[in-house]
């Protein structure tokens, strides 16, 4: 290990993780929470470095909106102005596709951090003090490290989620004595809160009675422990278009409300007119659920639970077009090619990971418009290629911002194919 306490870099740019990239003696260096064009006093080690000092700071750099920033891991660029910080966050899009050799149109980056996000796991360990007296942590995860930061309230979170912490560290104190790591994710929906604990494994009568007292006490929507509900005291309810969703325990949801309705009405103006719609990936039916209000839906997605409060939402709601379910692992069993030219259009909104064997599929299909929603600009860039060699062109991407101060970035890609090529497509499929 080589420590160097006295470096002064200058910061060039930011990089695809919110970190300043310093180029010099030292190599390529990157140092979280130093902006462009700032000069300043580093710790290195290796190809990493800590921030010491701001020597001569960025214009653009301004007072964090939160004291446990560079503390707490969960922000990576808070201290830098709008301007700058969207149009880096809109290049990461754009550097993507252009690594990949792509060209389209990429709109201005859209805020959707609307009243902040709705979804937040809290941490929880263990340990002995130096009188044996068993203690707990309840917080975040400290920044490149695995100690727990406790914090009083995080203001990147929706007001719905403002009773999530006293209810969290409720939580962690009843379980302590099972000494286990704990991660208890809250989801703020319109009839209250839904709590997930996860680590502590099955749970005896006693504890499990606690937590049900507490789930009253702190007013719990629900309470489960790894999926399975320990106390339902209302159902975890949320609007989809038209529609009344049961949430399921753990079940996913865009970070903000605001961003899934942006996101949402992006998909819906791409679909525009179709009257057959592939939704893939469809998770509980957030695009699903509203595109069936004018045209057929056939929902897929690998998950039972999500499939499950998809259908019973579309079942309960009147005036909508038929939807249909079907539960697949399209990582392993895609929709081949003769099943997706049903289609009119085709929507996919996969994991991280991207859908690498499902694009390979539409790219030999002869749909004529294709939705790809993705949280990864790399998998995103690897997907838009193989539809773009399969034939496809790709009008647009619109990168959206629903996870404000952080690197990660949500993308709404639309794709269509030419009658021409769509007619070839058909006779050869």
């Amino acid at each position: 290990m080589t420590i160097n306490l006295n470096a002064t870099l200058h910061i060039d740019k930011l990089g695809q993780r919110g970190e300043g990239i310093a180029h010099g003696n030292h190599g390529t260096l990157y140092v979280p929470y130093a902006l462009p064009g700032e000069t300043i006093l580093a710790e290195v080690d290796r190809d990493r470095a800590k921030l010491v000092r701001v020597e001569i700071p960025s214009p653009d750099r301004i007072d964090a909106i939160c004291p446990y920033y560079t503390v707490c891991g969960g922000c990576a660029v808070q201290g830098w102005a709008a301007p700058p910080y969207q149009e880096w966050k809109r290049g990461l899009v754009a550097e993507a596709l252009a690594h990949a050799g792509i060209k389209t149109l990429i709109s201005p980056l859209i805020d959707a951090h609307g009243e902040g996000r709705r979804r937040v796991t809290f941490h929880s360990r263990t340990f002995h003090d130096a009188r044996g007296y068993l203690q707990v942590e309840t917080g975040f995860m400290q920044a490149r490290a695995h100690s727990i930061v406790e914090i009083a309230a995080c203001p990147i979170l929706a007001p719905v989620l403002a009773p999530a912490l006293a209810a969290a560290q409720a939580i962690a104190k009843i379980l302590a004595p099972l000494e286990k790591p704990l991660d208890i994710a809250f989801t703020g929906t319109s009839t209250g809160l839904d709590a997930d604990v996860r680590g502590c494994g099955a749970l005896d009568f006693h504890m499990t009675q606690k937590l049900m007292k507490l789930a009253q006490s702190h007013d719990l929507a629900r309470l489960s422990n790894h999926g399975a509900i320990l106390v339902e005291r209302r159902p975890p309810q949320l609007t989809m278009g038209m529609a009344a969703l049961i949430l399921p325990p753990g079940g996913f949801l865009q970070a903000t409300a605001l961003g899934e309705e942006i996101i949402a009405n992006l998909v819906t103006k791409a679909v525009g007119k179709a009257k057959r719609v592939a939704d893939l990936f469809a998770g509980v039916g957030t695009f699903g659920l509203r595109l069936a209000a004018t045209a057929a839906v056939h929902a897929v997605e690998g998950e039972t639970k999500a499939s499950a409060a998809c259908e019973r939402a579309a079942h309960s709601t009147p005036g909508l077009k038929p939807l249909s379910v079907e539960v697949r692992d399209l990582f392993v069993r895609p929709l081949t090619t003769a099943e997706l030219n049903k289609f009119d259009a085709v929507v996919f909104d996969p994991p991280r990971a991207g859908a690498q064997t499902q694009a390979v599929q539409i790219a030999r299909s002869s749909v004529p418009r294709v939705v790809a929603v993705s949280c990864n600009v790399q998998s995103f860039a690897r997907d838009a290629k193989i539809l773009l060699d399969g034939g496809y062109t790709l009008d647009s991407v619109t990168p959206v911002d629903q996870f404000r101060y952080s690197p990660h970035v949500e993308m709404v890609g639309v794709f269509s194919r030419a009658a021409v090529k769509t007619q070839k497509r058909g006779l050869l499929s």
